[in-house]
């Protein structure tokens, strides 16, 4: 069910989708999509760990409106639960529509992290209470 009103979560990143994000219908490609959301949730994952991270599993993707040429596409996302290696970050993606100005929250999911060291495995989350 697609709630009204806000965004919900920080703005992690805004871009604006082009022609050549475009799938063969001419809408904007959902695999361009899930790539913004991977980038604007992993610079949280990033902060909140302060280590690399790795994004191991994404949940609970639903498109439920179109993105389009030309719509300010933007993710907003926050930490949902942090374990002793990982952290659950969910995504809201909202455009506004371009020469409208309407705001449609457009997609949805959740994003699985895990905090790694030098050596590639996986490190204790560094906790800031």
């Amino acid at each position: 069910m697609e709630e009204a009103g806000k965004p919900k979560g920080e703005l992690v990143i805004r871009t604006i989708a082009m022609p050549a994000d475009t799938n063969p219908s001419g809408d904007i490609f959902g695999g361009w999509i899930m790539s913004q959301m991977d980038l604007g949730s992993g610079i949280l994952a990033l902060k909140t760990a302060k280590t690399r991270v790795v994004t191991v599993a994404m949940d609970g993707m639903s498109f439920l409106q179109p993105v389009r040429v030309g719509d300010r596409v933007a993710c907003y996302a926050w930490v949902e639960k942090i374990g002793r290696t990982s952290m659950k970050i969910p995504v809201e993606v909202w455009v506004e529509r371009y020469m409208t100005g309407e705001q449609v929250r457009v997609t949805h999911a959740v994003f699985t992290y895990v905090a790694i060291g030098a050596d590639g495995r996986p490190i204790a989350v560094q906790r800031q209470d």
